[in-house]
């Protein structure tokens, strides 16, 4: 058996995906109300296009992409446009949305879409069909998809990496969506590859999914260019840097991307929405969301629409076994905590994670014990206990010559510190502010 590819660093936080990894994706009722964000992909926001009182109907563009980094958003729901307003939004704060009332009916916008039967010929016209459909990397970054499928003249891409680790614990929509929508995301991967023109690709895999692992092989078994690798089972396997050296033995400079190695990463979920926008002329409109939690009576992975409060998502799993402590989008290493259930699903939420109020307390730092154990696994090779405490002294420009924005914000130091330490919000904090002061000059 060939050896599981990884890379140096890393943990290994316990999984809890046993409830959800046989769960097969439910498709979840239409949502009667939705609130759809203007801005749920880095870079700029939408613009709207609609007024209130407008009719829509479902996959219509709603909000038009403002700028290269940007991408339009969508209708997921037929009904009447009835506020554009600031409203509750995951990464925080109010920030403007389209409220539309459904009617209940899914009445669909006719799409235009390229011939099943032909192989896309034009890659401008693929990438701008994916740029229109407002296609976003769904592993939670939301990067916009025709960017990273639009590389600089001046770098050659050789490699895709088509990413299937999902090693964020709890999350299993990933792992459903190889199981039960293979062929789709390969055929997404197949046309990844004709953009780019990409002499080989890989899909990488981590081996606690043994049944997705099994499924992409066999889609994959006549295609001579994609090759699927098992990974081992460690955290964070899926970022972007480590699947690249994990598979290719090629490391991201500091500050540099994928392609400064010849590399272009995207999410299996990502593959399966350029199939249903470049063959189906789908827009994205929905997304599989895990939705999960020790407290949540039937965790389930659902194929929801965007804009569906995480309330609903809850209701729809038979609620809570008792009051909840904390709902994070997302999952417990990298997730964001709510302030609200009210706040909408938007392209980069990949679970809803529900915890009790006994997981949700946030222990009381004590101090460094010098052990290096946040060294020995932080996957980006930095110093986080001498970068602590460097920010702990708001010495700014020395955590800067030492790295701190390289760190991923994965979470491993915060964990594994037997002391407590938030180390992640400590970076968090000290990004911002060189970010901040380099900018002003």
């Amino acid at each position: 058996m060939p050896r599981k590819k990884t890379f140096p660093g890393g943990g290994h936080p316990a999984p809890n995906k046993g409830r959800t990894q046989v769960s097969m994706i439910l498709d979840m009722p239409l949502p009667q109300r939705v609130v759809i964000p203007l801005h749920q992909h880095t870079g700029a926001p939408a613009e709207p296009i609609v007024a209130v009182g407008d009719q829509v109907k479902t996959g219509q563009k709603i909000g038009e992409a403002q700028g290269y980094i940007s991408v339009p958003v969508h209708a997921s729901i037929s009904g009447t446009v009835t506020a554009i307003e600031p409203h509750l939004h995951p990464l925080g704060g109010r920030l403007p949305a389209v409220i539309i009332e459904g009617d209940g009916l899914d009445t669909w916008v006719e799409q235009p879409a390229l011939d099943k039967q032909k192989s896309p010929s034009d890659p401008k016209t693929v990438v701008e069909t994916i740029r229109e459909a407002g296609i976003v990397g769904l592993g939670g970054a939301a990067f916009p998809t025709h960017v990273k499928l639009s590389p600089p003249e001046d770098k050659s891409i050789d490699t895709f990496i088509l990413n299937g680790a999902e090693c964020e614990p709890y999350l299993t929509a990933d792992h459903r969506l190889m199981v039960e929508n293979s062929d789709q995301i390969v055929a997404g991967a197949k046309i990844i590859l004709q953009i780019l023109g990409c002499r080989r690709g890989f899909i990488g895999i981590e081996t606690n999914k043994p049944d997705a692992l099994a499924a992409m092989r066999e889609q994959v078994r006549e295609e001579p260019n994609l090759e699927v690798v098992a990974l081992q089972v460690k955290y964070p396997q899926g970022a972007e840097k480590q699947l690249i050296w994990a598979i290719t033995k090629r490391e991201v400079p500091s500050g540099g991307l994928p392609l400064d190695v010849g590399c272009v990463v995207q999410n299996v979920g990502t593959a399966k929405a350029i199939y249903d926008a470049v063959v189906g002329g789908k827009p994205l409109v929905e997304r599989v969301v895990t939705v999960t939690g020790p407290i949540v009576r039937e965790p389930q992975n659902l194929r929801v629409r965007i804009g569906t409060p995480f309330s609903d998502l809850i209701q729809q799993c038979r609620g809570t076994t008792e009051q909840p402590g904390k709902l994070i989008m997302g999952g417990p290493m990298m997730g964001l905590a709510q302030v609200s259930d009210q706040a909408p699903v938007i392209k980069g939420t990949s679970g809803v994670l529900v915890l009790p109020p006994g997981q949700s307390v946030i222990p009381e730092a004590q101090t460094c014990i010098s052990c290096a154990r946040c060294v020995d696994t932080c996957p980006m090779k930095l110093v986080p206990t001498e970068l602590g405490k460097l920010i702990q002294r708001s010495r700014f420009q020395e955590a800067d010559k030492l790295g701190v924005l390289d760190c991923m914000e994965c979470g491993t130091c915060s964990y594994i510190c037997p002391s407590k330490i938030n180390l992640v919000h400590l970076f968090k904090f000290a990004k911002a502010k060189i970010l901040s002061e380099k900018r002003k000059n």
